[in-house]
């Protein structure tokens, strides 16, 4: 792995294309996860107009538009991020399986993110616009008042991606020393699902709470691009949400290579 490189923009185009006809093979997986993303946010936007009308029509700066593209963006957002993990690459730590990953003349690391970012855009075709376009023909979204708002969208939507597997790789790198990460997994997935703001907006949530939440890389994944996506950020504040996006994408990124290298010491010294 000391002579692993970064992919060539061809190799890394192809490592994108093969991790999109990968999640592509699973079309009757990929629809009713869609069916089911539609269902619970039928479900929750109920409660949410509920919520809001009992506040007299908006609840945090929600109205009712805003509190339907909140949910329809966030739902759709579940399998483009990946909120609820996996523990594939642990369960290849597990078994050893890993040292292939790591003879390889690329990164794994990077092997790794471009395969996701492949199996991301294949989620967004059913899995993200379905829910969405179902949401904005049955309850009605808000109307981007701003030209730079969906591009700003389009950015934060992949940055969430790079923080989102940053994690994910993260909470399997931990099987290096566990070998079995499921109670870490469990955590993450309560964790990441509770505070990047998919139940219910982080503005519903009291003060200290809210520190909390921003304090993670969590809203990241969720928040920051239904807050672009619904205006409640716009101009320069949007910017600095991007900003700290890219920040966390950076450090995560940069403390799983660290942890990936620490864990193949391991290896070595166990005989691996």
């Amino acid at each position: 792995m000391s002579a692993a490189v970064l992919p060539s923009p061809r190799a890394a185009a192809a490592l994108v294309r093969a991790g999109f006809r990968r999640y592509a093979s699973y079309r009757a997986a990929t629809l009713a996860g869609a069916v089911t993303n539609t269902f619970f946010g039928v479900v929750k936007l109920s409660i949410l107009f509920a919520a809001a009308d009992a506040a007299g029509g908006a609840v945090a700066g929600y109205d009712r538009a805003a509190l339907s593209t909140y949910t329809w963006v966030a739902q759709g957002m579940i399998a483009v991020v990946v909120l609820f993990g996996g523990a594939e690459l642990a369960e290849r730590v597990r078994t050893g399986d890993v040292v292939i990953d790591l003879g390889r003349p690329v990164h794994p690391v990077a092997v790794w993110l471009a395969e996701d970012l492949g199996r991301a855009g294949q989620a967004c075709l059913v899995r993200f616009f379905g829910p969405l376009a179902f949401g904005g023909l049955v309850f009605g979204l808000s109307v981007p008042r701003q030209p730079a708002t969906v591009p700003l969208f389009v950015v934060s939507a992949v940055l969430a991606v790079v923080v989102s597997f940053s994690c994910r790789l993260l909470v399997n790198l931990v099987a290096f020393w566990l070998l079995d990460v499921r109670g870490v997994l469990s955590v993450y997935m309560v964790a990441s699902n509770v505070l990047s703001g998919l139940i219910v907006p982080i503005a519903f949530f009291p003060g200290w709470l809210q520190g909390l939440a921003r304090a993670t890389p969590f809203p990241a994944l969720v928040q920051v691009p239904v807050d672009i996506a619904v205006e409640r950020v716009t101009g320069t504040d949007a910017l600095l949400a991007l900003a700290g996006q890219a920040a966390w994408a950076v450090g995560l990124l940069a403390a799983a290579v660290w942890t990936l290298h620490r864990g193949t010491r391991r290896l070595v010294v166990q005989g691996g």
